[in-house]
This record gives C-alpha cells, structure tokens and sequence, in this order.
C-alpha cells in the first residue's frame, strides 16, 4: 500500500506539471488564432477523448508526459503531410515568429509561474519549523552509522557548516553542503574543536539502496503517540500520551536510545515501564521482527514556528524556486566530475521513491514546485524536440530575418527525437537496474 501511495502522488504530480505545461502551449497557440489538433496528457494508447471546436482533448495510458498538436508545426509526431501544402492562415507556420516564440516558451512559463507560485504559497500557509543549533547544542546531536564512519560522534556540538555559523540545525544537509565539494563540519567535542571532512559523494551514501539513510539529528524527547490498532504496542497496553522511561532494563529519555534498545531486541519480549498520569506502569510486550512496536512518535522537541510576511514569502519563495533550478545543475555537476555515480540519475521507474509512504500535501506540492521549475528547466535547453530547439530555431529567424527552412526544421526533430529516446532508454535501464540490484539485496 505505501508503494502504491508513492505512486499515485507520482501520477497525480507528473499530469499536473505537464498538463499545465501543455495547456501553456495550447493557451498561447489559440490566442494567436492557431488551430489546436490535439491536447492530450499522457502518451498513448489513448484511455478516452472527446473534441470540443477544433480540437481533441484525451488521456493517454501511459502517464510520462503529453503533447498538443499544432496544425502547421514540426513537431515529434513528424506528421510533415500537411506541410506539403500551401500555408494556411491559421497555421503556426503561416504566424509571425515572434508569436511563434511566445507559443514555443508558453509551457515553460506556466511551469515556472506555477512553481513560484507553489513555493510561495507553501511558505505563507504552511511556514517552515525548524530546531535552532543553540538548541541543539545544549545536548549535542546523535550521529548514525554514516556519520560515525566519517568521524562524527553522539554528543557532538556543531560549530560551524564550512566555516560559517548556521542558525537552524536542519542546514546541515542543506543543498549547498550535499553538492558542494571539499565541505566539513566543525564540531565541539569535550570542549575540544574537531575538524571533521565530508565526503564528496556524501548524497550519493545517504540515498544507497534507496530510502534516505539516517545521518546527524537532534535528540528527541517524544511521548507515544497514536497507537496502531493490533501493533505489539496495542497488545502490550501502551496508551497515547504514555512517557517510555525504561526498555529491557535501560533507562530511556530520548528516541534515539529507544530505537537503539529496540534494534537489539527485534522480536523478542521484554518489559518495559512507561509515566502515566504521574505513575510508573509496567509492561510487557513483544516486538515484531524489524523491532518497531507500533506507534506514532510525539515530537516534544522545540521547534521554531515561522510564519513569513505575504510580501516575504513572494522574495523568499521566488528565491526558493529558481534556487531549486541552481541546486539540480550542481547534482549534475558532481556527476560530470565523477564526484557521485551516474547511476545516482533516477527515470520515472524511481522517481516515485521522492514522495513519502504516507500522503502528505505539504511534502508533495513542495514535490511538484520542485519538479515544474526543472521541467521548465529541461524544455529551454536549445536541443531539437525540446521547447529550447524550437526557440533557438525562431530567433534565429528573427535576427537573420529569413526563416529557416523545413527540411532543416524537420532533420532537426529527427535528431533530437534519436537522442531522446536514446537518453530515456539509458535512464530507464538504470532504474531497471537499481530495482534488480535491491531485489538481490533483498533476497540475499
């Protein structure tokens, strides 16, 4: 059911982004009196359709993109037969080029007003929460396996992040320090100042065998929260709003300690003792295999609750978007630099692993912000089949005044389409292959 979740917040992501993406093109194309064949989200089998006017709106089976059909265009249907025929006014090739233009970057506009939009609507409704590293410090933070192996400790206090001071704790992993290069904390060990050096393909260990690996967190004082119905928590008697102070014998006051109880429980039965209403009560319960119980965590740490100004939030929220842009190039900058693995690319036969198990609203339109601005991204590069060749084409028509000719136009496309196809079936072999690659993992 959680993959199935995943999935579907992919679809619903994926129809969003370009069927706003494709509406751009078909918006503008019909304001410049253009006739519309075709508007279809999805590639087909086609699942239904129905025309309204001069045009045939539909659904495709397969859910990886769209496109709109523009009588008079080369486009990646290379339908060139009415091309053979005199121009018609209402023709995209028979319209200005400028018009032309502004038809070309239409769905790249509407993806990034909708991903600005996006961002700066999740800053001024949802705000942002965060741990402050002076609160932090006050206990210092654990460090998982991961950390431990580069030479952080639980307990450690955070200095600094590459040099400069860090207000909130959860920059640590900002985009900056994960696709940076030659990055390092600088941590207060026993009031001792330790250098400690990232390594360059940090992003790459935390995302191995798919999931988000732990690394550094606070600690956490928690409470149990809701409890599922039937879970080992259930059965042993444990309540929401009860305080574990004890596992198997070991005092526990934070979740981290807990969890490292559990891990060398898992499946076993032991006592515990947790606080309600002021008094210990003991209990027993058996873990499942993983070593979870069965329960929500209450996070009692303190949190920082921000709500930015409306006028913040469009100049914070803008950043944010065209920021999201800076952060994808830098990933693909530390795969051009062999800094991280170009098996660390994921196609759409992975890309649903970037929504959570569970649906969350906020994770996925903060989701779907992120990947408008790179689709608008990727259709402005000036390689044919993309929105960019075709804008590249245009205005070099307008500065030399002459159009380009459509064989050219129609060559082009070819080439484009070829390369394409060639880099998505590369992108898919790799998810095939990181799927087979768990697979044996697992099973191993």
């Amino acid at each position: 059911m959680e993959i199935l979740s995943m999935v579907a917040q992919f679809i619903l992501c994926i129809t969003i982004i370009v069927g706003l993406h494709e509406l751009g093109h078909l918006a503008t194309a019909k304001w410049f009196g253009m006739r519309v064949e075709k508007y279809y989200i999805g590639f087909p089998p086609k699942i239904f359709s129905f025309k309204r006017g001069e045009t045939e709106y539909g659904i495709g089976l397969i859910p990886l993109g769209g496109f709109v059909k523009i009588a008079g265009m080369v486009d990646e249907s290379m339908d060139t037969e009415a091309l053979k025929q005199e121009p018609q006014p209402y023709e995209f090739r028979s319209k200005p080029a400028w018009q032309r233009l502004i038809v070309m970057l239409g769905g790249i506009i509407v993806n990034v007003v909708t991903g600005v939009i996006a961002f700066i609507c999740l800053l001024y409704f949802g705000g942002e929460s965060y741990i402050t590293t002076a609160e932090v410090n006050k206990t210092g933070f654990v460090a998982y396996p991961l950390a431990e192996k580069i030479g952080l400790r639980t307990g450690d206090r955070l200095v600094d992040v590459n040099g400069k001071k860090v207000e909130k704790f959860n920059d640590v992993l900002s985009s900056s320090v994960l696709l940076g290069s030659d990055c390092y904390y600088t941590i207060d060990r026993e009031g001792k100042q330790i250098k400690i050096n990232l390594p360059n393909d940090l992003v790459t260990q935390l995302s191995e065998s798919g999931g988000r690996k732990p690394f550094i967190e606070p600690f956490m004082l928690f409470l149990v929260g809701d409890v599922q119905v039937g879970s080992p928590a259930s059965k042993a008697g444990l309540q929401k709003g009860d305080k574990i102070v004890n596992f198997n014998g070991v005092p526990v006051a934070y979740f981290h300690e807990l969890k490292k109880e559990q891990d060398k429980n898992k499946g076993k039965t032991v006592d515990m003792i947790v606080e309600r209403a002021g008094k210990e009560v003991k209990l027993t319960v058996t873990s499942r295999a993983d070593g979870t119980l069965g329960f929500a965590l209450q996070d009692k740490r303190n949190f920082v609750v921000n709500y930015p100004s409306f006028g913040e939030s469009i100049a914070r929220g803008t950043n944010n978007a065209f920021g999201s842009i800076w952060t994808n190039i830098q990933g693909f900058g530390k795969i051009f630099r062999r800094e991280v693995p170009v098996d660390s690319v994921s196609g759409p036969l992975g890309m649903y692993q970037i929504f959570r198990s569970s649906w969350d609203w906020y994770h996925f339109w903060f989701i779907t912000a992120l990947l408008s601005m790179w689709l608008a991204f990727i259709n402005l590069l000036p390689i044919p089949a993309l929105d960019g060749g075709h804008a590249m084409f245009l205005s070099l028509e307008m500065i030399s005044g002459r159009k380009i000719p459509e064989k050219i136009l129609e060559r082009a496309q070819v080439v484009g389409m070829v390369l394409l196809l060639t880099l998505m079936v590369l992108i898919l072999g790799l998810d095939i292959f990181k799927i087979a690659k768990n697979l044996i993992s697992y099973f191993s």
